[in-house]
């Protein structure tokens, strides 16, 4: 029998629940499946014994049931894997992956022309240990003899050498990026799902009132709050889980709304670059446990975490960050009664509202497909609240804010204030996402007002400015009192798991430390 805590064993479960779902699953809308790869599904998997329901909620009963019929062979090749990529100690790997949202998944345009049977099937049926052996030698052998002839930055180096893995080459042979200009290593790149959008972004997004979205959305749900010229929007994480990119204009502004759920990452960008204006979609790959999209008008890489582009034509290139928030749906609500959130009619069925990552952010858990060894300042699966400002990176430890409830700070002379609100469920907790801890919500502002500098305070749950006393919501408003109707500036921040941030900016400082 596999051992419950162990890595190897959740990846092989759910790349097998994975290729059962694409399968079984109905789809609704534009969300079909090829007949093809459907039957190639099928075929990989017609001989595991995987619970064809269809549910990314399996218990964790029903989950030792399928790692003890898992077969022998491919056991102990995980097995193998899992042992040689090095992981702190702590509990069961139980939130499964981004395979678990292949089910009734779109093929990419190449695909849906017919990609050659045999060779989706190769795909397919390829172990999990062999995806991770493949980027354990590819990044042993990866030399980096480059050229930065092309980068606009001096600290940007332009990699020239296409050696990806056999498994990178075959998932990837029918799209058109440039291979040969890369900023980082292959053999960082994890490529976990045979096709591109097998995670579908939403390029069409519906849009309902605060009072329609209510029927669905419980008040503490988690949303991703992002307002642009008084037009306000709600992207609710129980969507943006199944999703993952939302391709939108709001405000007459393009932006991509994303959220990476092993990161918990939720970061909108401007997604203009040198006067075009481009599109986004999941290319199934994984660089250090986080999202790696593509553009659809390069097939360029991008790195969801840095807005870097990493792969392809615009290699080395940088998208913009907007400054958002991760807030429960009443916050949003009652601080923009006229948003609007987002539509479950997408196009696509999901379960919306399931938690496919159950008992994943648990502190002691350990992050999915992260292969390097986690920052140990503190523990991986630690809530961070971070910044960057010039070249200064700051974590404040959730911990840390929850006792303080509000946070002055200065970082490359930029003042800040940090506040956190308690009643907003984590979305990566419990199987019913409203049901998740009260894990709150933050917001990250400059606490300069009309030329004067606000200090704050929380106050039986109220945060308060000391010079006139007002109230403030974790948006950033003045709610009540003398300032009533004004709003701080928001500042870029993330709300996101250490481990992701610290191996992004390994030099970050952390507060208080």
């Amino acid at each position: 029998m596999l051992k419950r805590n162990s890595r190897g064993t959740w990846l092989l479960l759910m790349v097998l629940f994975a290729l059962v779902l694409a399968a079984c699953s109905p789809a609704g809308g534009g969300d079909l499946v090829g007949e093809e790869t459907a039957a190639e599904a099928e075929a990989a998997a017609e001989d595991e014994p995987t619970d064809p329901a269809g549910h990314a909620e399996t218990d964790q009963d029903g989950a030792d049931h399928e790692a003890t019929a898992a077969s022998d062979d491919d056991s102990a090749a995980v097995e193998d894997a899992a042992s040689r990529a090095e992981e702190p100690p702590g509990g069961d790997d139980s939130a499964g992956n981004e395979d678990t949202d292949i089910s009734s998944a779109d093929e990419d345009a190449e695909t849906a022309e017919g990609e050659p049977e045999s060779e989706n099937s190769a795909a397919d049926n390829e172990t999990v240990a062999d995806t991770v052996n493949d980027a354990d030698d590819n990044a042993a052998a990866e030399e980096p003899g480059s050229s930065d002839e092309d980068s606009e930055s001096a600290e940007i180096v332009i990699l020239t050498e296409d050696d990806r893995n056999e498994r990178q080459r075959l998932i990837s042979e029918r799209w058109t990026t440039d291979w040969n200009r890369h900023t980082v290593p292959y053999g960082e790149l994890l490529a976990l799902l045979p096709v591109r959008d097998g995670i579908p972004a939403l390029d069409d997004p519906k849009y309902i009132s605060p009072e329609e979205a209510a029927a669905w959305l419980a008040g503490v749900e988690p949303v991703i709050a992002f307002e642009q010229n008084g037009d306000a929007r709600a992207y609710p994480l129980q969507i943006m889980t199944y999703h993952e990119i939302v391709n939108d204009m709001v405000g007459d502004l393009p932006v991509t709304v994303t959220f990476c759920p092993l990161c918990n990452s939720a970061i909108v960008f401007d997604r203009r670059l040198g006067g075009e204006v481009y599109d986004f979609g999941t290319s199934g790959w994984l660089r250090r446990s986080d999202l790696v999209m593509y553009d659809r008008q390069t097939e360029s890489l991008w790195q969801q975490f840095t807005g870097e582009g990493i792969v392809g034509e615009l290699a080395g290139e940088q998208l913009t960050f907007l400054p958002s928030s991760i807030v429960s749906f009443d916050d949003f609500r009652e601080a923009f009664p006229d948003g609007l959130i987002l539509s479950r009619e997408t196009g696509h069925q999901r379960p919306y509202g399931q938690n496919p990552y159950p008992g994943y952010d648990r502190i002691g858990e350990n992050p999915f497909a992260f292969l390097d060894v986690p920052d140990g300042r503190l523990a991986a699966m630690e809530r961070v609240i971070t910044v960057s400002l010039d070249d200064v990176d700051v974590a404040y430890p959730l911990t840390t804010l929850f006792e303080a409830g509000v946070i002055h700070d200065n970082q490359a002379g930029q003042d800040l204030v940090i506040f956190h609100e308690g009643g907003t469920a984590s979305a990566l907790d419990m199987p019913i996402i409203q049901m998740g801890a009260d894990v709150g919500a933050t917001g990250v502002f400059d606490p300069n007002l009309n030329g004067e500098k606000l200090t704050f305070l929380k106050d039986d749950d109220t945060i308060k400015d000391e010079q006139t006393g007002s109230k403030w919501n974790i948006l950033g408003q003045a709610t009540d009192g003398p300032l009533a109707g004004d709003a701080l500036a928001p500042l870029v921040h993330g709300d996101h798991f250490w481990f992701a941030w610290a191996a992004f900016q390994p030099e970050t400082i952390i507060f208080g430390s």
